[in-house]
């Protein structure tokens, strides 16, 4: 069950993010062909970055669906109770959005779409707003050590942080 809610969150989130607005931005656009097909490489990059953070929640028993969707947690699922750390949480505390936007990145270099890369910018923006002023503040809430040992040893973001890990 939770594997089927897992890929309901997939369709429902990533899908109507990364897949459903693209097409839409593209519209009826065909594929570039020639250096615009190393898209194909930033989707597949960001879907198996994508693939790989929904196995470490399923692993952990949750999905990722965030906290305030709880209402919704017979389709979706609900969050790990406990902060993922394993796989790509290892080197990036957020992997999951970042596959998301390479997914988008990649599908608008495919199509050769100002439109559809301003939307991946914007989406990578607002993914960074949700994390600093929601998601994090939520996880900091539920396990201040736990989290805030993460925060030292963990970038936001693959490599875009100093880490500065404690001392043992």
């Amino acid at each position: 069950m939770l594997q089927l809610r897992g890929l309901l969150f997939t369709m429902l989130v990533p899908g109507l993010v990364a897949v459903y607005m693209p097409h839409l931005i593209i519209g009826s656009r065909l594929q570039q062909g020639g250096l615009w097909q190393t898209g194909w490489l930033l989707i597949a990059l960001g879907s198996a970055i994508y693939s790989n953070c929904l196995l470490s929640f399923l692993a952990a028993n949750g999905t990722p669906a965030i906290f305030f969707t709880h209402h919704l947690r017979m389709v979706i699922g609900n969050e790990p109770s406990a902060l993922v750390r394993g796989g790509l949480y290892k080197f990036s505390r957020n992997p999951m959005y970042l596959g998301v936007v390479l997914v988008t990145i990649g599908q608008a270099i495919l199509y050769a779409s100002g439109p559809l890369a301003a939307y991946g910018i914007t989406m990578f923006l607002f993914f960074h707003l949700v994390v600093v002023f929601i998601e994090e503040p939520h996880l900091k809430a539920r396990d201040p050590k736990s989290f805030e040992q993460y925060c030292r040893e963990v970038p936001r973001w693959f490599g875009l942080e100093k880490k500065s890990r404690a001392k043992a």
